[in-house]
């Protein structure tokens, strides 16, 4: 799995945060982050197919690895 490296400020880390770890939804920040790209993606796709910039050969967004960060 390629590693990227993001900056991002102190108080959508510190957010990001309080959902990460043994009381929260997520494992750690990576799983946390993966969840949000995949959610995120999946809505612009929603958007992209109501004004008709989807083709039909498919967008390229399902890589096989959306595996249920839900």
């Amino acid at each position: 799995m390629p590693k990227i490296s993001v900056e991002m400020p102190g108080e959508l880390l510190a957010d990001l945060d309080e959902h990460v770890g043994d009381d929260g939804k997520f494992v750690n920040r990576s799983d946390a982050i993966r969840a949000s790209v995949r959610k995120t993606l999946d809505v612009l796709d929603e958007i992209d197919a109501r004004h008709g910039r989807l083709n039909d050969a498919g967008d390229g967004a399902d890589d096989g690895a959306s595996g249920g960060d839900e």
